[in-house]
């Protein structure tokens, strides 16, 4: 005759499961037990005019009007900022093989990508040069870069 296929192990972790089972269902009597019920009223919150929450409604006297128009949603619209459309740097690294290179600005000390097909003529490390910058594939580029 065959044994029992259950073995201790597996006993041990049913026991585990029913007793975990039973008091979870324990505690959801406990708090069905302890609820004020389930009426709306006493789901409500509101908030405070310092921004906490709290169970009792606001004092209708002291509300105030606000325009809903004066209301920003969002970032608030850049103003343009006029940035000279030429910048001058210095060229900090250039390889010649690979044909891209970095131009630090001499105002701000940004650094900006070169690539050779952006070049007006060849320059190498430490040569001073003007150019304008665009938003390349992974930031801002320098283009039409020229020795000054």
């Amino acid at each position: 005759m065959a044994g029992s296929q259950q073995t201790f192990n597996k006993k041990d972790q049913e026991k585990k499961r029913l007793k975990k089972r039973l008091d979870k269902q324990q505690k959801l009597a406990e708090r069905k037990a302890n609820s004020q019920g389930g009426s709306f009223e006493n789901m409500l919150a509101y908030v405070d005019e310092y921004g906490n929450i709290t169970d009792t409604p606001p004092d209708p006297a002291t509300r105030k009007k606000i325009d809903a128009g004066r209301i920003e949603i969002g970032v608030p619209k850049r103003e343009k900022i006029e940035v000279p459309a030429i910048r001058n740097g210095r060229v900090e690294f250039f390889n010649h093989s690979k044909g891209f290179g970095f131009i630090k600005e001499l105002d701000t000390q940004e650094k900006y990508f070169v690539h050779v097909n952006n070049l007006t003529e060849e320059i190498k490390e430490g040569d001073l040069v003007a150019f304008e910058i665009e938003r390349g594939m992974k930031g801002m580029s320098a283009v039409r870069v020229k020795k000054v």
